[in-house]
């Protein structure tokens, strides 16, 4: 449903709404969210140009939220690095279907819709205080009630 630099820029948004008030470094997100360090610079420049994280130079620099985790939607991260993209005309260029979508495009586009809408209602305040038994980029110590995160 997203695509992989999706997943990768969530996963640092939450690692930064998890640890908030530092700056962290590319290799210290990269740890904490199993994210290969490269690839994630690329995400987290995405992330810099869309507003929603900072980055500063030097020591004590890195990265960190510009926005609160309050405020943050899944759909604007997603949006920042990888837009969702609504059928908008037949993918086929079927001139009969000019002006209008068949019922399985138009099926298609409603099931995006709502998970776009579900994305944009969705901050990632509400996805660190949603207990599901587990904490996102956490490890459940086995049998124990401790956690680690990496």
């Amino acid at each position: 449903m997203i695509s992989q630099t999706a997943e990768y820029a969530l996963r640092a948004i939450v690692f930064l709404a998890m640890n908030p008030g530092r700056a962290y470094t590319t290799q210290q997100i990269a740890a904490g969210t199993r994210v290969p360090a490269p690839y994630l610079a690329k995400v987290l420049q995405s992330l810099v140009r869309s507003g929603l994280v900072q980055s500063s130079r030097g020591i004590g620099g890195g990265f960190l939220l510009t926005v609160p985790k309050e405020e943050i939607t899944i759909l604007s991260v997603l949006n920042a690095v990888d837009p969702i993209e609504r059928v908008k005309e037949c993918p086929l260029g079927l001139e009969s279907h000019e002006g209008a979508l068949c019922a399985l495009h138009e099926t298609l586009d409603n099931a995006t819709a709502c998970v776009e809408k579900l994305f944009s209602e969705t901050t990632i305040a509400d996805i660190l205080n949603t207990r599901t038994g587990s904490t996102p980029l956490c490890e459940q110590m086995p049998g124990t009630q401790a956690v680690s995160c990496a």
